[in-house]
């Protein structure tokens, strides 16, 4: 918990505009007002499994009641696996909790078709959710074109969190909000990357200044 609070307050000083905790970093979950009441910042909670690049390695249950728990405890978002049983429901626990559920769909293998997202993003639509993501892995670097395509329309019916992962994947990670995205992610410093592609906010303050782009 010390160093989450240290992180936040680093993550102040790079001029981050939101700030995603990993619950299933922490050693516990207790005491979660502690890190809201840190900041002015709105919070992301997510809790990833095993399987989706994660370490919480509990129940599907016990890692709902954490996110749950994270929306009573002042977290302004909570993100929800696409692919979890519980999804639709938690959605609707967390929308009544006062907190902004993202309903985030991953693809670690390769990217979608058009066809493809758009069926994810009218189900997550549906559900309720205030945020909609989805990211997929670029494999080559004209995948990106595709992705910051959909972005460009999709973000018109929701607010959109899209772009890809991987090394290649790098153009759409920094372009997707001059598309229309309602975010993108980096990490805090280098070496601190939680998926591949990621780039530090130094170094996306730094091409936005070079591209002449203020967000």
């Amino acid at each position: 918990m010390d160093q989450a609070l240290s992180l936040i307050e680093k993550a102040e000083q790079a001029q981050a505009n939101l700030i995603e905790v990993r619950l299933d970093y922490l050693e516990e979950t207790r005491n979660l007002k502690t890190l809201t009441s840190s900041t002015n910042l709105p919070l992301i909670a997510t809790n990833k499994l095993q399987s989706e690049k994660g370490h919480f390695s509990g129940s599907e249950n016990e890692r709902q009641q954490t996110l749950l728990e994270a929306a009573k405890d002042g977290f302004q978002y909570v993100d929800i696996d696409f692919s979890s049983p519980k999804h639709d429901e938690t959605i609707s626990k967390i929308k009544a909790l006062g907190a902004k559920p993202i309903s985030s769909y991953h693809k670690f293998d390769g990217i979608l078709t058009t066809s493809a997202m758009k069926k994810i993003l009218d189900e997550q639509i549906a559900s309720g959710a205030s945020v909609c993501k989805i990211v997929v892995t670029a494999k080559q670097i004209e995948d990106n074109l595709p992705i910051l395509s959909f972005v460009s329309f999709a973000s018109t019916k929701a607010k959109l969190v899209c772009f890809c992962m991987g090394e290649e994947g790098k153009i759409s990670r920094l372009l997707s909000p001059l598309f229309g995205a309602f975010f993108t992610f980096a990490s805090l410093e280098q070496g601190s990357q939680t998926a591949t592609g990621q780039m530090s906010i130094n170094e996306m303050h730094a091409a936005y200044r070079l591209l002449g782009i203020k967000l």
